[in-house]
């Protein structure tokens, strides 16, 4: 017969301690988006059709610049953190521990190269 309560039986075997923070990550980015994907939409939809001087010149503005920023930013984040659950809730093993590091490098890679993009636009 035991004598340990229920808390004493579950200390140890619970959560890594990084499921909150991830799941408030992923809630705060979510809702960032949801403001900016419209924002970029309109600001970038009134971009579209134009030449590449009439382009440069409408980015060189700091509003769409802003937001455009800011939408592949926190894209980024998003989509590591959501491909990376996914990673883990369905990949075992060494393959775990690869994907998530290409996935960290892609998301890193392609916000770097948005955000010079979006740089060189406004500069």
């Amino acid at each position: 017969m035991s004598f340990l309560t229920d808390r004493k039986r579950a200390v140890g075997s619970g959560s890594a301690k990084s499921g909150t923070d991830h799941h408030w990550q992923m809630i705060v980015t979510s809702c960032a988006l949801a403001v900016l994907v419209p924002l970029f939409v309109f600001t970038f939809g009134a971009a579209l059709g134009g030449t590449y001087e009439e382009t440069v010149a409408y980015y060189s503005r700091p509003m769409p610049a802003i937001i455009a920023f800011l939408t592949v930013l926190v894209g980024m984040v998003h989509y590591r953190g959501g491909v990376q659950t996914l990673i883990e809730d369905y990949v075992h093993g060494t393959a775990r521990k690869v994907l998530i590091i290409g996935t960290i490098c892609l998301s890193y890679f392609l916000a770097a190269a948005g955000l010079l993009a979006i740089v060189r636009l406004a500069i």
